[in-house]
């Protein structure tokens, strides 16, 4: 497999007893009507660099991947940053995925505004509990983060409308753990256009169409952690 040595580092008993305790969430989930289940991921989308395809010819004689120039007067950024997310919410008979794009990077506080649009989401769908499928990153494990997941676990108990959210971290370095990996990667060949440069909208527009996602507004990182 093209991923088998990223782990060869971790010992594979660990691996394995983190890939049962993801299979076991997600069986649970899936056994109650009011649980909602969710991969989330953050994901670049770039406007310049072609994105990796698929070829069954000697990798030798494969062309080097290409980047399209920029105007001098181009002002939009050369990628777009989002958080998605695959849920599929109680009963529901296919996942649907839901997207917010970035203003910046998707990182330290946006994860958590991401969650909290989420699960605010869910909580008007008649949903009690997210089972929430993300991997190893510093901003997924960090302390703000973990202090806003106890924070709103509180406030549920207290009677605030809401849903637990049950966090599930896959190991270091398993992408292929996460069912969410795949979609972006055939994204990225669908939305791609090989002949000019997308504007920043444009782009965006397109993720939306393809995804069938409804369009929000962009997530900022509020200034006192920017």
């Amino acid at each position: 497999m093209a991923t088998g040595h990223t782990l060869e580092h971790q010992p594979r008993s660990g691996v394995g007893s983190q890939k049962q305790r993801r299979d076991r969430l997600i069986q649970r989930a899936r056994a109650q009507p009011t649980w909602a289940l969710g991969c989330g991921d953050e994901v670049w989308w770039s406007r310049l660099a072609q994105p990796a395809q698929r070829c069954w010819t000697d990798p030798e004689a494969i062309p080097k991947r290409q980047e399209l120039s920029r105007l001098p007067d181009d002002s939009d950024p050369k990628a777009l940053a989002c958080d998605g997310r695959w849920v599929r919410p109680g009963p529901a008979p296919e996942d649907q995925l839901w997207l917010r794009f970035v203003v910046g990077r998707p990182v330290r506080a946006v994860p958590i505004a991401f969650l909290a649009w989420c699960a605010a989401r869910l909580a008007a769908q008649g949903c009690t509990a997210l089972l929430w499928i993300w991997d190893h990153a510093a901003w997924h494990r960090s302390h703000a983060v973990r202090r806003w997941l106890h924070q709103h676990h509180q406030r549920v108990k207290r009677g605030a409308r809401g849903v637990r959210i049950v966090g599930c971290w896959l190991p270091t370095k398993s992408p292929w753990l996460n069912p969410i990996a795949p979609p972006w990667i055939h994204g990225k060949r669908a939305v791609w256009a090989p002949d000019r440069l997308l504007g920043a909208a444009e782009l965006e527009a397109r993720v939306y169409a393809y995804y069938r996602g409804e369009h929000e507004a962009h997530l900022v990182m509020p200034k006192k952690v920017a």
